[in-house]
């Protein structure tokens, strides 16, 4: 097991309130440095996700181009994807689906946050016209 500095440690960090920020070009820079891009915190949440809740769709984007991965559940069940349905959050919704992320995927999908809550418009962006979900 590698052990890691206090300092590394910070770093790693502040990742993840740059995500919850949208301090895209930080982040990026950060990933693009060497940073792992699904890097996860104590519960579980990735960078993505973090960037999803909070509605930054360019940090989505940006964690997207660089192999984010859509397929990442936290330890409440949880994905980006549905993230940014919660939050209602359009374009991040439109690139996670993008990118592959599955609608249905997790104990708590996308899916089943848009049903619960009642966003018919998250469920337009979820369900393609002719889908029979």
């Amino acid at each position: 097991m590698i052990e890691l500095t206090e300092e590394e440690l910070d770093l790693l960090r502040s990742m993840f309130d740059l995500a919850r920020a949208g301090d895209t070009e930080r982040l990026a820079n950060g990933i693009d440095a060497g940073i792992p891009v699904n890097l996860t915190n104590d519960s579980g949440d990735s960078l993505l996700m973090l960037a999803a809740y909070h509605n930054h769709p360019d940090t989505v984007r940006a964690l997207l181009d660089r192999g984010a991965d859509t397929a990442r559940i936290n330890d409440r069940g949880q994905t980006a994807l549905g993230a940014a349905v919660f939050r209602r959050a359009e374009r991040s919704v439109t690139h996670l689906l993008a990118a592959g992320a599955d609608p249905a995927l997790g104990p708590r999908s996308a899916l089943d946050i848009a049903h619960f809550f009642d966003l018919p418009e998250m469920l337009a962006l979820l369900r393609p016209v002719d889908s029979p979900l």
